[in-house]
């Protein structure tokens, strides 16, 4: 019974109470856990098979005081029907808004999914089969065919396990999965459970102080898929791109000595499981197999090397490389090779395995005043955003993220940040393929208890998030957290080990995390390499008062980098604003307002640019979205440019033409024919430092183009 006190804990949470003592985090401050082994997205090849399914589940919902109940009771025996009656649920999808049942919207504690399905007897023919989930929130338990295969927890991340010898093949098989959305002091994020006195009796809900909706369920897609018994694990990739025409000496044996030019360099390590002695016998382990690497462009292989030992580790290089560059940065963005990785046998050279996956080459660097893409200094543009749609909720929505992207173009953002949690998988290789810098953040938010189970959980978010992400290129940092209580004593040696253990995961990438806290109280901002910091004036401090913004943010954010000496980027400002709310002069909640605001930023923004360490600046929100209900929320929170159904409020024209203009300053990119007529608006100007805004005639608006903010 123990192995299910994992899920079930979390729904007796709430008997430990707000004066429950918190661990001392040094107590258990060095353990670090064990290191996620594959997971290779499943990409289809000659030599693998993939099936979705995704579709219509049977779906039940458990009282929180019933939670034990299905377990103790081995609902996982049988049917879920022949149990308890069941409805049909969409998978992929958040549950909560899918009916007209106010008590599944707000449900707290535990489900049940079930899907049943045929597997061909083919697989059963020398292949591994391996189920895998994308993602399910918060933790799962799950049952094959009666059988307990696999428990996860932490939500916003994959997990797989092989199921070769708890199918039925040729026959029907049944899948059930207990998810149970319960947050707790020790869950990332964290959440408590308290009881409300209604008429009826004490109600038992979920609190939690992140603002956003506790969206739960089966939330990315679910699949089968095969593999050979010998098989391609895991590829770690890292590139670096080198200029030949003055390579220094101890890079003299990682380029080539008879190229000039740029060197892309893609270093790799591959592991292959599966194997044993028995099965290569009169070979060593070394001997058994061996390795084919084609570096494509299109139809063109342009590197190529083969590997004969294990540990398959080493270096493609590529002459005159095509470089991975962020959206408008370059006329080419986005460019990916794809890497194609053949596995054969060193007995009869026979092909085994194939996997291939889409890799950019691109170098990230940073200093105390700069962050670098391939050696260029960049200025990120962009929101943050959440997934989120309406219906739907968290659940994995193609259409949405094609229009999402199309609208990240549109308005000539270059980034975003994954506030406050992992984006799906696809979403990952949608930013890959369309150049969009992503600060990939873990599910860390508003932390408020520093213990040491939260610490493992911590540093398990980020290790299972690294380990996904970390062969995309357009993951340029690492934020760690979200607005976490850095003013307690106990959130320094938290963070200091939090940071430590993540550098001991990747070297190549910045760390950072999103800061609400006033600098002087603030424990954690010591140990990034980038600060982040979020602040609304205007909206929580000052409502009203836009003259207050400007001012504001350059003391700031002057005072953070004097401070520490580091790059320095705000990763959130904003308003609510009612779609059609108009007021002349401007008034909070009104379209016109959030116009204001953003303009008195952007104000703020140019100033700070010249300073030559502001790097960044990100709008709260990309879209509407739902939160909890509450008082100052109407409809959910409505800082989005677009409306939650993905159409434009009237800043995402001022923001278009901002973006644009940093775009035109800094990389000297094309603007949109239809801004010629109206560049410049009535409240911002870009900044340009060639011309004089003193010397500005307002007859000739493409010279009005530099604003003094001293």
């Amino acid at each position: 019974m123990w192995r299910y006190l994992f899920v079930i804990v979390m729904a007796l949470a709430a008997h430990s109470g707000s004066s429950a003592k918190i661990k001392n985090v040094k107590a258990n401050v060095k353990k670090d856990p064990l290191p996620t082994e594959g997971l290779l997205y499943p990409f289809e090849s000659e030599s693998r098979e993939v099936r979705s399914l995704d579709g219509m589940w049977r779906f039940l919902k458990v009282a929180y005081n019933e939670s034990m109940q299905g377990v103790e009771d081995k609902w996982f025996e049988d049917d879920l029907d022949k149990i308890q009656p069941t409805i049909a649920m969409p998978v992929p999808a958040s549950y909560n808004d899918l009916t007209t049942d106010d008590t599944l919207r707000d449900h707290l504690g535990v489900v049940w999914y079930e899907r049943k399905f045929f597997v061909s007897r083919d697989w059963s023919m020398d292949k591994r089969v391996w189920l895998r989930f994308g993602s399910v929130h918060y933790s799962a338990t799950v049952w094959l065919n009666g059988i307990e295969i696999y428990q996860h927890a932490i939500g916003h991340l994959p997990f797989e396990v092989e199921v070769t010898n708890h199918l039925k093949y040729a026959a029907e098989n049944r899948l059930q999965v207990l998810c149970n959305n319960t947050l707790t002091r020790s869950t990332i994020p964290q959440g408590e459970v308290v009881k409300l006195l209604t008429e009826s009796g004490n109600k038992t809900i979920q609190t939690y102080t992140f603002d956003f909706f506790n969206y739960a369920g089966i939330h990315r897609s679910v699949v089968l898929y095969t593999t050979p018994k010998v098989y391609i694990q895991d590829i770690n990739i890292t590139t670096d791109v080198l200029d030949n025409s003055y390579t220094e000496s101890d890079n003299a044996n990682t380029a080539d000595e008879h190229f000039e030019g740029l060197v892309g360099i893609i270093d790799f390590k591959i592991s292959v499981a599966g194997f044993n002695l028995e099965e290569i016998e009169g070979f060593s382990l070394y001997d058994g197999y061996y390795l084919n690497l084609q570096l494509r462009a299109a139809d063109e292989i342009v590197a190529q090397e083969i590997y004969k030992e294990m540990p398959f580790n080493g270096a493609l290089k590529v002459n005159d490389p095509q470089l991975w560059w962020p959206y408008l940065m370059n006329p080419v963005f986005g460019y990916l090779y794809t890497l194609e990785i053949y596995l054969h046998s060193a007995v009869d050279k026979s092909l085994i395995d194939v996997y291939r996956m889409k890799i950019g080459i691109r170098k990230v660097q940073w200093d105390e005043k700069s962050l670098l893409i391939n050696g260029q200094k960049v200025y990120l543009h962009g929101f943050g955003r959440h997934e989120d749609s309406d219906l739907r909720g968290k659940g994995l929505d193609f259409a949405l993220l094609t229009r999402d992207f199309d609208l990240l173009r549109w308005i000539g953002a270059n980034a975003y940040r994954t506030s406050h949690y992992p984006y799906s998988e696809e979403s990952m290789q949608f930013a890959d393929e369309n150049g969009i810098m992503i600060i990939d953040e873990c599910s860390s938010v508003n932390t408020d208890y520093f213990g040491a189970e939260l610490l493992y959980n911590h540093k398990s978010a980020l290790e299972q998030l690294i380990h996904r992400d970390r062969n995309h290129p357009s993951v340029v940092m690492w934020s760690i957290a979200n607005e976490p209580r850095s003013s307690k004593n106990q959130s320094e040696q938290y963070f200091r080990e939090i940071v430590r253990y993540v550098k001991t995961l990747d070297t190549t990438r910045p760390l950072t995390a999103a800061i609400n806290v006033e600098m002087d109280k603030d424990k954690l901002a010591q140990f990034l390499d980038v600060i982040s910091f979020n602040r609304y004036n205007a909206w929580y401090h000052n409502a009203g008062h836009l003259d207050t913004i400007a001012l504001g943010v350059k003391i700031e954010a002057t005072n953070w980098n004097k401070k520490y000496n580091r790059p320095v980027l705000m990763s959130e400002y904003g308003a609510d604003t009612l779609e059609g709310l108009h007021a002349l002069p401007e008034f909070i909640w009104s379209e016109d307002y959030q116009i204001g605001l953003f303009a008195e930023h952007f104000k703020a923004f140019d100033y700070l640019i010249k300073q030559n360490w502001f790097i960044g600046e990100f709008v709260w929100n990309f879209a509407d979205f739902k939160t909890e209900q509450a008082y100052i929320r109407v409809g959910g929170n409505k800082k989005g440019v677009f409306t939650r159904n993905r159409q434009p409020k009237a800043a995402a024209h001022l923001l278009r033409e901002r973006y644009y203009g940093l775009c035109q300053q800094f990389f000297d990119c094309k603007v949109p024919t239809e801004f010629l007529p109206y560049t410049i608006h009535w409240r911002y100007r870009v900044h340009r430092p060639a011309i004089d805004a003193e010397n500005c005639d307002a007859s000739q608006p493409k010279q009005c183009i530099d604003i003094k903010l001293q």
